[in-house]
This record gives C-alpha cells, sequence and structure tokens, in this order.
C-alpha cells in the first residue's frame, strides 16, 4: 500500500514538473536606444513579440530607454543592463567594446549592412511661412537665425549634425578646412539652446518656441509634421547632407548573463525582415531592403548624400571633432 501511495506521489511530482515545464517562458529585453527611436520600437516592439510567440511559444517584454546616444552608451558602460543597443552613431557602440569588453570586436560585421537596418540623414525644420527663408546650409549662418541643436558631447544626432554642415561647408569651400571652421563657427554662435539629445532640442523648437530653425533627424522632422501638423511647421531638406547610419548590436555580455540571446539576436535580425523594414518606413526612417526602401522613397525629398567615410570613418571623426580639445570645444569657446 505503501509502495502504491509513493508511485502516486512520484508520478504526481513528475505530471507537476511536467506542466511547469509546457509553461510559456516570460522574457524580459531591455532595448537602450536613442532619442528619436521611441515610437519607431514603440511600435516595432509588440509586432515583434507576436512574432516571437508564434515561433517559439514564449511571452517577450521590451523596455525601452531613450536619451542621448553619447549618454546611453556611457550609461550602458557604467552598469545599465542593456540586452541590446540601438544608437545613433557606430562610434558609441563601439566604445562598448573599446571600454569593457561587452560586445565582440566584429560586431558591426554580424548583421547586413554595417549592422544598420535603418538609416535617414540631417534636415531642418522652420515655422509655418519659413519667416526666414531657410533653405539650406549657408541661409542658418547669417546673423540673426537663430538655431536649436543638440550638445555633440551626449547626442549622437548632434555630432551628425555637426558633420553634415563641416561636409557642407567644405564642398563650397574648395574643401579648405579653415573656411569649413569658420562656418561651422558661425552655425554655432547662432545657436539658442545645446540641448542633450535630439528629443529634447524638438521640445525646445515645438513646444518652448526657441529658435527659428531645428537642425535634427529626417525622422523626428516628419514625426513633428505628422504630431503637431504642417499647419505650423514646414520640414525645408537642404541641398547636401550626410547620410546617418545608425547600427545595431546585441550587447553578448549582458544577454548571456540575463539568458537572453537567441532572443536579443533574433529581436535585431527582425529589423530586417519586410515586416521590421515596413514598420521602419512608416516611422520615417530609410529602410535598407530595396523592394521597402522603393516603397517609400516618395516620402522623401531628393538630395545629395555623403558618409562618414569622407571624414576617415566615425573614430577619426571622434577624435578630432568631438573628444576634449577637439574642434567642437574649439568652436563653441569661441562661439560663445
Amino acid at each position: 500500500m505503501k509502495h502504491n501511495f509513493l508511485k502516486l506521489v512520484i508520478a504526481a511530482s513528475f505530471s507537476i514538473l511536467a506542466t511547469t515545464n509546457s509553461q510559456a517562458a516570460e522574457v524580459k529585453l531591455l532595448n537602450v536606444s536613442y532619442d528619436p527611436t521611441r515610437e519607431l520600437y514603440q511600435e516595432y516592439n509588440p509586432v515583434f513579440a507576436k512574432y516571437w510567440k508564434e515561433k517559439t511559444g514564449d511571452d517577450v517584454t521590451i523596455n525601452q530607454s531613450h536619451a542621448g546616444s553619447g549618454k546611453q552608451a556611457r550609461s550602458v558602460l557604467e552598469g545599465l543592463e542593456a540586452d541590446v543597443v540601438t544608437l545613433a552613431l557606430a562610434y558609441d557602440v563601439d566604445q562598448l567594446y573599446q571600454k569593457r569588453k561587452l560586445i565582440p570586436e566584429n560586431w558591426q560585421s554580424l548583421l547586413p549592412n554595417n549592422s544598420s537596418p535603418y538609416t535617414s540623414t540631417i534636415v531642418f525644420l522652420v515655422r509655418k511661412g519659413n519667416p526666414k527663408a531657410i533653405k539650406d546650409w549657408n541661409d542658418i549662418v547669417k546673423p540673426g537665425i537663430s538655431i536649436v541643436t543638440p550638445n555633440p558631447k551626449t547626442s549622437g544626432g548632434a555630432r551628425w549634425n555637426f558633420l553634415a554642415a563641416w561636409g557642407y561647408a567644405l564642398k563650397h569651400n574648395n574643401n579648405e578646412e579653415a573656411a569649413a571652421k569658420t562656418f561651422v563657427t558661425q552655425l554655432y554662435k547662432n545657436a539658442a539652446v545645446l540641448d542633450t539629445g535630439a528629443r529634447g532640442a524638438t521640445t525646445s523648437f515645438v513646444e518652448r518656441e526657441i529658435g527659428d530653425v531645428l537642425i535634427t533627424w529626417e525622422n523626428e522632422a516628419y514625426m513633428v509634421l505628422k504630431e503637431f501638423g504642417a499647419d505650423k511647421f514646414e520640414l525645408v531638406t537642404p541641398s547636401l547632407s550626410i547620410l546617418t547610419e545608425p547600427p545595431v548590436a546585441v550587447v553578448e555580455d549582458i544577454a548571456r548573463k540575463h539568458g537572453t540571446t537567441e532572443v536579443a539576436t533574433e529581436y535585431l535580425n527582425h529589423l530586417y525582415s519586410k515586416e521590421g523594414q515596413e514598420i521602419i518606413g512608416k516611422n520615417y526612417y530609410r529602410p535598407t531592403d530595396p523592394e521597402i526602401a522603393a516603397k517609400y522613397a516618395k516620402q522623401f525629398q531628393p538630395l545629395q548624400l555623403f558618409k562618414i567615410d569622407e571624414f576617415g570613418g566615425w573614430n577619426v571623426a571622434q577624435n578630432k571633432f568631438f573628444a576634449d580639445d577637439g574642434v567642437f570645444d574649439q568652436i563653441y569657446g569661441a562661439g560663445k
């Protein structure tokens, strides 16, 4: 009798264990991103969660963290446990390898397009009617123009803004560095405020009504038009700007610790899927899938684009322009 009772207890225990093991796992991911991706990932996250549930039966919740890209990279280095980072530029992601080996050295080769599932560029947002007649970079350095742009020390978008202006000045001054420096110095003399991130700059321009022109990401400018109305603002596409390539990476050291490597990897891979690329296009980023890019091309104004390669890549540009005592420090000191 005792043996039969013991068999029943063991059988019940195995039954409970089997039931427990068959239940869906609940997984959490932290995506540490830069300022203007809030809306993109708010739309993408539930779509990915549904895809992952159908594929594996597991539930995944994705939490988002947003601030200036440089600030976000430092937060991860200081202990913010990101499973993935989706930052504004390659230099910020690379710091996770250079400073703490949180990612592999070859991180940028692990996903297509140098780990950039979308691109963008830098444009202007002006008030309705364009009262200061701003059409190109040379218009915003004129006396009396009030500019809003973030701080390159904390914001990735601000560094793209700076390099877009510098590249324009080079191409219109026979590649003379001194002329470019004078041009960008005048730009920062006209800066009314340097917010820590791109979204803060948008808030200053749109809600606090500071400035005549906002230098910003193309997708951020379109978001403002969508949210606040084309009756209040206008997007101005300059003749020349920089191709911005925001990269993504699994923070492998942290993902291993959390047991999230598989889902984190698929989270980023799925950005390259047709479904992910559609969401990217709908949120005014430029898709990298040729078919989806062609579908959304008509929403963007044509312009000439140059790449970060023209500055020798991000490591060279960062050290030259944005490191302590670099060109930005020289310029902003002179500008203020």
